[in-house]
């Protein structure tokens, strides 16, 4: 039996009318995994991962669809850190200074295996469970605040990439022309 248009039809076979518009992406292609294009609140976006040393400058960058999350990038982003050293190249930094979206065991687990500082405070969400448990719950990790007031200087470096109006507004339909168009502001902002 087909339905008729503009309404749906519940388990019981009711017809009841559609309420507000419908979706605008009903016949949505998938994109590409090479274009790191994906749906997000405000469209087809691209989310770039970066780490940037204490004065700004840009020592690796991976880029993902719009919808992937932080944390699960946080590795491959220190696992593309290379600073040209003379000899062998500096891979590990010191310190993290990361928001809350890094905050999970699993990545204190990680981070304290190679040697890496963490300075993620916790999410609301999980001081209150581990308040929940009492004693069981454990001591809460290392914060210390007065480091992490130094985290403006990720958003600082991104301000200062989204003056470039190509990397601001992507135009390029593949990701590795768009992460070059990164890179290269990094280089030039570098040498500023």
């Amino acid at each position: 039996m087909p339905r008729s248009r503009g309404r749906i039809s519940t388990r019981r076979g009711r017809q009841i009318p559609k309420k507000g518009a419908g979706s605008n992406y009903k016949n949505s292609w998938h994109e590409p995994d090479d274009h790191a294009l994906g749906r997000s609140r405000g469209g087809w976006t691209t989310k770039a991962h970066a780490a940037v040393d204490g004065n700004g400058r840009l020592l690796s960058v991976v880029l993902t669809a719009g919808q992937a999350g932080d944390n699960p990038q946080l590795m491959p982003v220190i696992d593309a850190i290379a600073v040209p050293t003379g000899a062998r190249p500096r891979c590990r930094p010191q310190v993290l200074i990361a928001d809350k979206a890094y905050s999970h065991a699993s990545t204190r687990i990680l981070l304290r295996a190679r040697g890496i500082r963490a300075v993620i405070p916790q999410r609301s969400d999980q001081i209150a469970h581990r308040r929940s448990k009492g004693p069981a719950g454990g001591r809460p990790p290392a914060f210390d605040a007065d480091i992490y007031k130094l985290r403006n200087v990720v958003e600082r470096a991104f301000n200062r990439l989204k003056q470039w109006r190509a990397i601001a507004t992507r135009y390029d339909k593949h990701a590795r022309n768009y992460r070059a168009g990164i890179v290269l502001a990094a280089i030039v902002m570098f040498w500023l």
